[in-house]
């Protein structure tokens, strides 16, 4: 399903990271991946209230920290660095969907990182 939010479809997720050579390309992009569901599901699924897209955005934080093994395997890791970007993408994405009241804590409460 292609996104239709433009302001979603024009942004560049964990664009820092991907600057970053600490950070291997082939492992953010399976994170811009989530991220990219992410928007999918909120598209699909309409949530209609902060309840209903924390309960999105905390399943994809899930995956995200499926991700540490893989970071960890090509020699990096979610650090401080990952983890502001990686929450402020989230953020970017409750905003876009005009959940911009969301509380980015809240967004990514089941992370392990």
């Amino acid at each position: 399903m292609p996104i239709t939010n433009q302001h979603v479809s024009g942004h560049m997720f964990l664009r820092q990271m991907y600057t970053d050579s600490y950070f291997p390309d082939h492992v953010v992009d399976r994170g811009r991946a989530i991220l990219l569901r992410l928007c999918e599901r909120i598209e699909a699924e309409q949530p209609s209230d902060l309840e209903a897209l924390y309960a999105l955005s905390q399943a994809a934080t899930e995956e995200f920290n499926s991700l540490e093994a893989e970071f960890e395997a090509a020699g990096s890791e979610i650090e401080t660095v990952a983890r502001e970007v990686i929450a402020e993408d989230f953020w970017f994405v409750a905003s876009a969907y005009g959940f911009t009241d969301a509380h980015v804590e809240e967004l990514i409460a089941t992370r392990d990182w």
